[in-house]
């Protein structure tokens, strides 16, 4: 189970840290990713970490401002999101892919609204 928070409404220019928990046995195989969806539009890749060794990738939109992290004794990930801009508006999926699937897990998303 995937549990997002720390969505919120910030100006741009600003930050925020989303944290996504992950419960529900070992981690070790999985990769967690955050991707984020605006109605109408299909759920666009941001960034994603492997749990076993941290190996991180973001997408070229987000390079430089957002950063993805992992709290293996926590099981916690997260996206700090920095010089955010109203294009970042979206709701903020973390999923995670085990074992060989292919992003199998969701959580249920939190809100970033940037605001000009």
């Amino acid at each position: 189970q995937l549990v997002e928070s720390g969505g919120g409404l910030v100006q741009a220019g600003g930050s925020l840290r989303l944290s996504c928990a992950a419960s529900g046995g070992s981690h070790s195989s999985c990769t967690v990713g955050w991707f984020r969806q605006v109605p109408g539009s299909d759920r666009d890749f941001v960034a994603s970490i492997t749990w076993t060794g941290g190996v991180s990738y973001a997408a070229d939109s987000v390079k430089g401002r957002f950063a993805i992290s992992r709290n293996v004794a926590r099981d916690a990930v997260y996206l700090q999101m920095n010089r955010l801009k109203p294009e970042d508006t979206a709701t903020y999926y973390c999923a995670a892919q085990c074992s060989g699937q292919i992003w199998n897990y969701w959580g249920q998303g939190t809100q970033v609204t940037v605001s000009s």
